[in-house]
């Protein structure tokens, strides 16, 4: 009878021991628009190998490339629900949830990537991410899309004006579709993933997206000229669903805090490492690309500045943040 007893107490014993067990097994759906082999897509790859290891296979991360789980509007809602637990997307975007995050779609706002790395890694960074808390969001940090540039089917662009008249795929938001208007060209708010067969078909002429995005989307077979405009700089923020986050333990949320330190030094490394290949990518696959003389780009930058000051009325206050910021790193 004691050995029956003892078989049976053991037996339970392990039984809730699995159920615990089972019960720490988490999965997590993260979401990109890019697709496959992009930079951005490899620091969720290095995210997935962190977690999962670190985790010791207890926390799942699948990857969900290239739109396949919708657009990042629809990916924003599905966090919010709990449907999704992770996407990567142009912190910009974020303006549908808190209209501050605008400022990250102004035109030459940084001038290079490490100026930009000190902003959104440091305090007004932070402070811009704590306001998704109350949105159902857990930002964890930010990744790298990088400067974005202008390609189009029709023409070359050897000046400013020869942008005038394209109808240009921009991001849906108004700052961008401002922008546009500013230069003289028709701006076409789609989500990205339609962009190709709109270019394809011909619904719009042209867009504007950094080197890698291009490249990976194969926007080649779709766009014969770009030019090197580097008017906008596009940090990605790193978002969780904060139904799923609050379901963490203190130790998994380190995980997660710990897995996005590496994946964003590694995805920042391999998008600047990559970008001299893939624009000599881009030339191999039939791009013909220009530069703008200094003259143009002072005429690109003046077109802009009526647009900055339009949208930086409504959130004066951390248009003025960031410029202090800014002024620090340039003394």
């Amino acid at each position: 009878m004691k050995r029956v007893l003892i078989k049976t107490v053991l037996a339970a014993v392990a039984l809730a021991a699995m159920g615990v067990a089972s019960a720490q097994e988490k999965t997590i759906k993260f979401a990109n628009q890019n697709a496959a082999g992009h930079p951005v897509v490899l620091g969720m790859e290095k995210f997935k190998e962190v977690v999962e290891s670190k985790s010791g296979g207890k926390i799942k991360v699948n990857l969900f490339p290239g739109g396949t789980l919708g657009s990042d509007q629809a990916n924003v809602s599905a966090i919010q629900g709990g449907a999704l637990e992770m996407v990567s997307l142009n912190s910009g975007i974020l303006a549908s949830q808190v209209k501050d995050f605008e400022v990250f779609d102004f035109p030459f706002m940084f001038a290079n990537a490490a100026e930009a790395d000190a902003v959104v890694d440091g305090p007004f960074g932070k402070k811009m991410h704590a306001k998704l808390a109350d949105k159902g969001i857990i930002a964890l940090g930010y990744f790298e899309l990088g400067f974005r540039n202008l390609t189009n089917g029709k023409r070359a662009i050897n000046k400013v004006s020869d942008i005038e008249g394209l109808k240009l795929r921009v991001i849906p938001n108004a700052i961008n579709v401002d922008w546009v208007k500013a230069l003289g060209a028709n701006p076409t708010p789609l989500p990205f993933p339609e962009l190709y067969a709109a270019l394809e078909q011909g619904a719009v002429d042209g867009q504007e997206n950094p080197v890698a995005t291009i490249n990976s989307a194969k926007l080649y077979e779709v766009q014969k000229h770009m030019v090197l405009s580097n008017h906008q700089y596009n940090p990605q923020s790193v978002l969780m669903s904060k139904k799923f986050w609050d379901g963490l333990t203190a130790a998994e949320k380190k995980i997660m805090e710990d897995a996005m330190v590496e994946a964003t030094k590694h995805q920042r490394t391999q998008s600047r490492n990559l970008s001299a290949s893939i624009t000599d990518n881009l030339r191999k696959n039939g791009m013909q690309i220009t530069t703008l003389p200094a003259s143009e780009m002072a005429i690109l930058r003046d077109k802009m500045k009526p647009v900055i000051a339009k949208h930086g009325d409504a959130i004066a206050g951390t248009v003025a943040e960031l410029q202090a910021e800014l002024a620090k790193l340039r003394k």
